[in-house]
């Protein structure tokens, strides 16, 4: 790819996060989905959780997000029809009435169908404490 078509895609995606982050913490499920291709899991601390699975806790109101904002720009990669998006977020969620602040590295895994980027996987890990943001 060319490197002003490479720098496209990767504004692409930046802004593509901006607007997912924006749709989580609007707390709508159908926006959310959206974003994410059909076979999209997260994988944190807790486990694997199927798209199916986070959208209903959205839906019910078990899930929602007050806050969700980059540190620092993204690191993007774009590998054909595949791209890497690596980011530290905070964010501030509150699961079943009980708020959660966090402050994580985040990795999304973003393939190309039909033209538009989808995310298959994304994975979240805690930020260690005084850890640089390091790129």
């Amino acid at each position: 790819m060319a490197e002003p078509e490479q720098d496209a895609e990767e504004d692409r995606l930046v802004a593509q996060e901006r607007d997912w982050a924006a749709a989580i913490v609007a707390n709508d499920p159908d926006r959310i989905a959206r974003f994410m291709a059909d076979e999209w899991v997260i994988v944190s601390e807790s486990g694997v959780t199927s798209k199916e699975r986070f959208l209903s806790l959205v839906e019910s109101g078990d899930l929602t997000h007050s806050a969700m904002d980059a540190v620092s720009r993204p690191r993007v990669r774009v590998y054909g029809d595949t791209a890497v998006v690596t980011a530290r977020v905070t964010n501030t969620a509150h699961y079943r009435g009980v708020r959660h602040d966090a402050d994580e590295w985040t990795t999304d895994v973003f393939v190309k169908r039909d033209g538009r980027w989808q995310c298959v996987l994304t994975h979240i890990t805690s930020v260690a404490p005084d850890a640089p943001d390091a790129q």
